[in-house]
């Protein structure tokens, strides 16, 4: 068995915590672990297991390696979508890495688990995995359905056919997102699942029923696999056949139509966490019914949630609001309105405004920066360097910098020049200077760069040289 991870998707309804370059797959939402990490961890003592294989977003390709060694994993295989094409797709690109990793006749099952969703109950999880295992073997494509503890309207459902084992059932029909009257129908019945979007089946199968019912998608994404290139750790298909291949979930492509599909159901205390009210429900509240993560204080106050990442966040007598308080952005919100917080982050994006996809702190395979202040014709940012990392060689047309070392030691190189300075010391880069930052030490280098020139923006940056493929 192979875990596939699907590690895409925005998270926009968790704004401002989750951006487009920073998903909430790669954020500690619940406990100390990101949700990538979480996943990994839940599928520790389901055995025999290989490494897994990862399929993410080119920019996110660093951060996903990083969580997986954080937490003592690797993976066998990251591979790297040039654009986001759904799960049809993706699930393609695993199955076919998988059968060209093994040996020639192997036919491995896949388990294909988002990296955002949340389980409660590991043990259950694993125990369904485990039920799902015959029925893959035999050739069906399972998908796990979960036991419904309400009248959910924002999951869509799979309704129970004919019985094939004690815990399993031929899938009837996906419906999609129901009414508040058809769920609570659907709850009584007894016979519908929430669909959880994870899934085991035999790779060869998958490819099989992809082909019969989707023959474009199978032969875009062969193409793009077939001259796909190591790029260190990573896999990366070919961008121009990957872009030629349809945009469709798995769901539509393959599950729909097959006449093989089977449910089997999970009870494992699952969420997606899809939104600030599922983050609200799936959390330990207080006696007030609040969620309070970071420094809050709050007087007369129920239901709320509440995070603050930098300073002071109080409330006072209200009821059921989410605020979230980010360096650079505040989101106050109804919480029974939170499903619309993606109009604000479309909002965003239609208007050019950066806060739709970075956070002021970006990180970085070396490490990261932090954006103190700006201003018309200066920028002042704290930049971190791991140990033994270094930034690309490169140059800038429209800017020169400052570098003042707050902690650690920097090697850099200034044109034709080679420079070590240390805590207290400063250098400076002017406009048109090829340079480098290094970090040669033991601890992290910390440095206050400060920027000043006609135009600031990160795609006013010449790499000439880096060692992490970047252009």
């Amino acid at each position: 068995m192979i875990p596939v991870i699907l590690c895409g998707g925005t998270g926009s309804r968790l704004w401002p915590l989750s951006r487009e370059a920073y998903p909430k797959q790669f954020l500690p939402l619940i406990g100390g672990e990101t949700m990538l990490q979480a996943t990994v961890r839940r599928l520790e003592g389901i055995e025999p297991l290989q490494a897994p294989i990862l399929v993410c977003n080119e920019e996110h390709r660093f951060a996903a390696a990083e969580q997986l060694q954080e937490i003592g994993h690797g993976a066998q295989s990251i591979l790297l979508e040039p654009c986001a094409r759904n799960t049809a797709p993706a699930i393609a690109l695993a199955a076919l890495a998988a059968l060209a990793a093994l040996e020639s006749g192997a036919d491995p099952l896949l388990l294909v688990l988002p990296a955002d969703h949340a389980v409660s109950d590991e043990a259950n999880f694993q125990e369904s995995v485990e039920s799902a295992r015959a029925l893959a073997e035999q050739g069906y494509l399972v998908t796990f359905g979960i036991v419904p503890t309400r009248a959910e309207t924002g999951y869509g459902y799979i309704r129970r056919g004919d019985k094939l084992a004690e815990t399993a059932w031929k899938v009837a029909e996906f419906v999609e997102k129901p009414d508040t009257e058809t769920a609570e129908a659907y709850l009584a019945s007894g016979d519908y699942s929430w669909n959880s979007g994870m899934f085991l089946f035999r790779a060869s199968r998958y490819l099989e029923e992809l082909e019969r019912y989707r023959a474009d998608i199978l032969t875009a994404c062969r193409s793009a696999y077939k001259s796909a290139a190591r790029d260190l750790d990573f896999t990366r298909v070919d961008r121009e056949a990957f872009a030629a291949c349809a945009d469709e979930s798995v769901d539509y492509a393959v599950m729909e139509p097959t006449e093989s599909a089977a449910v089997v159901p999970m009870d494992a205390g699952w969420s997606d966490v899809g939104s600030w009210q599922g983050l609200w429900e799936l959390a330990k509240r207080d006696a007030n019914d609040n969620l309070l993560q970071g420094d809050v204080l709050l007087e007369d106050s129920q239901r709320c949630l509440v995070r603050g990442e930098s300073r002071l966040v109080s409330l006072l007598g209200v009821s059921d609001l989410v605020v979230v308080d980010t360096d650079d952005a505040l989101l106050i919100a109804d919480r029974q309105r939170v499903q619309e917080v993606k109009k604000l982050v479309s909002n965003l994006k239609n208007t050019g405004r950066s806060e739709a996809q970075r956070h002021r702190k970006v990180y970085r395979p070396w490490g990261y920066y932090d954006s103190i202040d700006a201003g018309p014709r200066f920028q002042v940012k704290r930049i971190v360097v791991k140990p033994g990392q270094q930034l690309s060689l490169q140059m800038h047309h429209h800017r020169a910098e400052h570098w003042v070392v707050v902690q650690g030691t920097a090697k850099v190189t200034r044109g034709e020049e080679e420079v070590l300075i240390t805590e207290n010391q400063s250098t400076y880069i002017p406009l048109g200077v090829v340079h480098r930052l290094e970090n040669p030490g033991t601890i992290p280098l910390e440095l206050i760069e400060v920027q000043s020139g006609s135009y600031l923006g990160e795609d006013d940056i010449v790499r000439l040289d880096d060692e992490y493929g970047r252009n």
